[in-house]
Formats: structure tokens, C-alpha cells, sequence
């Protein structure tokens, strides 16, 4: 009998102490809560030290997001605005040959054409195009108006030329369907253009040359040896010419259409001429002149507005210029007119290339660039007019002035369009010469 109530004795003691033991817990976590509920910033709690911390870093962050929109405001006095929307990194630009129209290749895989009616303005209607899936725009230019425009297109098995073109309104009377105009259409498309190698460069010419019939050419230089010259109109392929020099930087033409000039691997620059038929259209291309004096591999260059001299940029820390209306076919070779030092320098004091040349449409003033760096300089002289350090957040990828002053404002004023990886294109007035 003493065992057998032993037993329920023992049970009920253990059972007291355990009530006893959880009770006592429950009472001193509601005592440490009431104490951090009317205390929150005891020293004792390392957690209270970290939470001054946090919002210091949530405080710090639309600080330095407001003093970036700060100094943006700021803006370099040749800066008149901003085309935004862009969804990546802005490829390449064009103007309309009135200035009137300014086209964008964006990497989001949208060409962008926007109407510039006062470059001034708040905002800006522009027309979307959409590329076709799996590749993404790398250039682009206008063909034979601002209705037509080419761009190359680099995807998983090469590059692409596609030339898009408005349909003219009908001359009839659905008021409805001419109220707004049709979308540009595909008229011609080539792959494997340059068979699996990207389109570096995208330029178009007016054949006013000689026998030129007034057509649009455009020639697509490759990122590997080869540069290809198109009919704008209709697609076809006109010429094509192989640099042999390892590797191309850039190829362009001359605004009359009888020049084809590239930048490579080399110190020297090679000159092809367009030669026409009688009946205006090109005959064949045929290399007539090489540009010999640099001492290191030429970065850039950019013809005149009369097509009879170049402006060449190299890695040697100089800039030249060219004579090139000279007798080629009597050997006489071209001269170098001027050279000038590359007067942009790093905190150390060693001179830096630059990236891109356009020269603007009276020939007087040159655009050249270093990375984000944007600087104009007298053809003249080769002397600095202005320079604007951080002309854009990211690497400038393309530069074009308009071919005529466009408005801005109460004035007409030439205006320079940069593109850059921060998707973003600016337009900029041209400064004063003094």
C-alpha cells in the first residue's frame, strides 16, 4: 500500500515543479517584453545598435540619389536635352538629310525615330520598330529620305541587313485610315551578311559623283576584314572590298559618294574609289590611294563635307589631315596637310585616342570622344573650343551632327547627337568659334 501510493505522490510533486518552472519562464519573457516595449534603446541590446545603422544606409541612399539629380540638373552649357525611353544601350544614330528626323538602334531591339521639330522641346513624338526576334540592332542609317531606313541586326548565325520603308497614304477618301499613317514595312533583307561577323559601322552616302545617279549607297563594314557596299533602294549588293588588315575598326564614306575609307589593325588607312557607269549606277570598286604617316593604328577618321580631305585620329597622340583630290591615277600620292597633338590627356599627363570623329556640316568644327568624355575642337587650329568630361554616365557608342541647323527655340542652331551604353541619346548645341 505505501508503494502504491508513493507512486501518484511522486507524480504530483514532479507535476507542481514543472508548472512551477513554466510559469516562472512565461512571467520573465513578458517582464523582458514590457522592458523592450517601454525601453526600445537600451545599451545592453546589440540589436538597437544596428537599427540606427540600417536606417542611416536607407537615409543615406535617396540622399546621394538626390544630390545625383543635383548635379544633373547642372547641366554643361552646350547641352540642350535629353531623348530618353531607350530600354539598353543606344548602338548607333542617324539624321534624316534634313535634320528633320534623328533614328536610334537601341540593343532592347527597337529602332526609334524621332521627330525633331524643336530640339529644345520637353518632349518628342517618335516612332517604334520593332526587329524581328533573335537578333539585336548594332547600326543603323537612313536610305534615300527620312521614309527609308537600313539597319544591321547581329544574332546567333550572323549578321542582318534589313531596309524598312513607309507605304505612301492611298489617294482616296477613307479620311479614317489616313489619319494615321501605316507602319514602315520590310521591303529587302540579307543574312549572313558578313557571314557570322557583326556590323561594326553603317554609313549611307548620296552618289552625286560623276555619273552617280543620286541613289543612296550604304556600306556595312564588318568586324573582321570585309566591307560590302549596298543599293539602298532595292538591296542589291554593288561592291565589295577586303582590307587585309587583320581586323577593321571602322569604314565610312565620303558625303559625295566616291570614297570608301577604313580604319583597321595598321598605322595606314586604304582609299577605294566608287566608279559609275554611264547609266549612274556603280560600275566596281577599286582601291586607288593608302594614307602613310601615322606611327601607331589609326582609331578613327571622318571626311570633310567636300569629300577632298580626310581627318584622321591615332593611337601615336595625333591627329592629321589629308589632302586627298590629288592625281591617284598619275601616282601622285595624297599630302598630309596638318598635323596636330590629340589634346586630351589623363590625371598622369599621357595623351588618350579618341574614339569617335564627325566633323560638323560647315567643316569648321570636329567632335571627338573618349569613352564618356565629349570633346569639340577647331578645324583650324586643332585647338579645344569646349570639352564636357562626363557627357554621358557610360561609354559614348556612336556621334552624328545634323546635316543642317535645326530649331531650337527662337533660333536655328547645329546641333551634335551622341549615343551611349547609359541609354540614353543627348543633343548638344555646336560652341562659338572664337
Amino acid at each position: 500500500m505505501d508503494s502504491a501510493l508513493l507512486i501518484p505522490v511522486v507524480s504530483v510533486i514532479l507535476g507542481a515543479l514543472i508548472v512551477i518552472i513554466f510559469f516562472g519562464s512565461y512571467f520573465r519573457k513578458r517582464r523582458s517584453e514590457v522592458q523592450t516595449i517601454s525601453h526600445p534603446e537600451l545599451p545592453s541590446d546589440p540589436k538597437k545598435h544596428q537599427k540606427p545603422s540600417q536606417t542611416k544606409k536607407s537615409h543615406s541612399k535617396p540622399h546621394s540619389h538626390s544630390s545625383d539629380k543635383d548635379q544633373n540638373k547642372k547641366h554643361h552649357p552646350l547641352d540642350l536635352n535629353t531623348l530618353k525611353g531607350h530600354g539598353d544601350s543606344v548602338t548607333g544614330l542617324c539624321f534624316s538629310s534634313d535634320g528633320s528626323n534623328l533614328v536610334t538602334a537601341c540593343a532592347d531591339g527597337v529602332i526609334r525615330v524621332f521627330k525633331l521639330d524643336d530640339a529644345s522641346s520637353k518632349s518628342f513624338k517618335f516612332l517604334r520598330i520593332n526587329l524581328p526576334a533573335g537578333g539585336h540592332p548594332t547600326a543603323v542609317a537612313f536610305g534615300d529620305d527620312a521614309t527609308s531606313i537600313i539597319v544591321s541586326s547581329q544574332g546567333l548565325s550572323g549578321s542582318s541587313l534589313y531596309m524598312y520603308e513607309e507605304e505612301k497614304p492611298k489617294a482616296s477618301g477613307e479620311t479614317k485610315q489616313q489619319a494615321k499613317l501605316p507602319l514602315p514595312e520590310i521591303k529587302w533583307e540579307h543574312h549572313k551578311v558578313h557571314d557570322k561577323k557583326s556590323v561594326i559601322t553603317l554609313v549611307s552616302a548620296t552618289a552625286s559623283y560623276g555619273n552617280a545617279d543620286g541613289s543612296t549607297i550604304v556600306a556595312s563594314c564588318s568586324e573582321g576584314t570585309d566591307i560590302r557596299l549596298w543599293h539602298a533602294k532595292t538591296g542589291k549588293l554593288v561592291g565589295d572590298v577586303d582590307t587585309n588588315q587583320l581586323k577593321n575598326t571602322m569604314a565610312t564614306l565620303s558625303p559625295n559618294g566616291r570614297f570608301i575609307a577604313a580604319a583597321a589593325f595598321t598605322a595606314d588607312v586604304k582609299v577605294w574609289e566608287v566608279v559609275y557607269s554611264k547609266d549612274g549606277s556603280v560600275k566596281e570598286v577599286l582601291r586607288v590611294m593608302q594614307l602613310k604617316g601615322h606611327k601607331s593604328a589609326v582609331t578613327w577618321l571622318c571626311f570633310t563635307p567636300n569629300s577632298e580631305q580626310i581627318i584622321t585620329a591615332s593611337k601615336d597622340g595625333s591627329m592629321r589631315i589629308w589632302n586627298i583630290n590629288v592625281r591617284y591615277h598619275l601616282d601622285e600620292d595624297p599630302k598630309t596637310l596638318k598635323v596636330f597633338p590629340i589634346p586630351l590627356h589623363d590625371s598622369n599627363g599621357a595623351t588618350l585616342h579618341y574614339d569617335r570623329l564627325n566633323i560638323s556640316p560647315d567643316g569648321k568644327i570636329l567632335a571627338a570622344t573618349h569613352g564618356s568624355t565629349l570633346q569639340w575642337l577647331c578645324v583650324e587650329t586643332g585647338k579645344i573650343l569646349d570639352t564636357a568630361e562626363k557627357a554621358h554616365d557610360g561609354d559614348i557608342t556612336w556621334i552624328s551632327w545634323a546635316p543642317k541647323p535645326i530649331p531650337s527655340g527662337d533660333k536655328k542652331v547645329l546641333v551634335l547627337a551622341t549615343a551611349s551604353v547609359d541609354k540614353k541619346v543627348k543633343l548638344w548645341a555646336a560652341p562659338t568659334l572664337s
